[in-house]
């Protein structure tokens, strides 16, 4: 397995992945819905404010993620981790945290401080994400489910220590996803 940053010339692999794992998950409407927002990510996002990684294996594509920026009030360098997936039959083998742990280290050797993500805890809470408060760094949009925030310092400020309210990327920006 390589883990490797992600290229232009991924886009339709990576697009096609998470259109394939979403629509196994939730259908095929969500299927669109996420593949259409990894293209805008991809296509739309200026190049220093998204990050994205792969998992490779026999010269497939079975795993992406993406950090995009959020801006706060302060000067933090900041990241959300969003979306993520794993293609279908290759779950439940370690693929996504390995990934996730690849991608964390990537952020935090350019000096990225901040991560934060909106979702499932428990699987999270297994690459180092613990719940946050809303109230410390206030989401971009109201959460349907506040227990999902979730986030980890890359440096030794305690994540309760960045507060304020964050602003995500373009694509990002519809309450929808939130």
């Amino acid at each position: 397995m390589e883990f490797r940053n992600s290229l232009p010339s991924d886009l339709d692999a990576i697009v096609s992945l998470f259109h394939s794992v979403f629509t196994d998950a939730e259908g095929e409407q969500e299927g669109g819905r996420i593949a259409a927002l990894v293209r805008e990510m991809m296509t739309t996002t200026e190049h220093q404010d998204l990050r994205g990684f792969v998992a490779v294996e026999a010269e497939q594509i079975v795993g992406a993620i993406f950090f995009s920026r959020l801006s706060f009030d302060t000067q933090i360098e900041a990241s959300i981790l969003s979306p993520v997936a794993v293609k279908t039959e290759s779950q439940g083998q370690g693929i996504g945290q390995k990934l996730i742990r690849y991608g964390l280290t990537q952020l935090q050797d350019q000096h990225v401080e901040l991560v934060v993500t909106y979702g499932d805890p428990a699987f999270y809470s297994k690459v180092g994400f613990r719940s946050i408060s809303p109230q410390a760094i206030r989401p971009p949009f109201e959460l349907s489910q506040p227990e999902g925030w979730l986030g980890q310092s890359l440096n030794s400020t305690p994540v309760e220590e960045f507060v304020g309210h964050c602003q995500c990327v373009a694509a990002l920006s519809d309450a929808a996803y939130w």
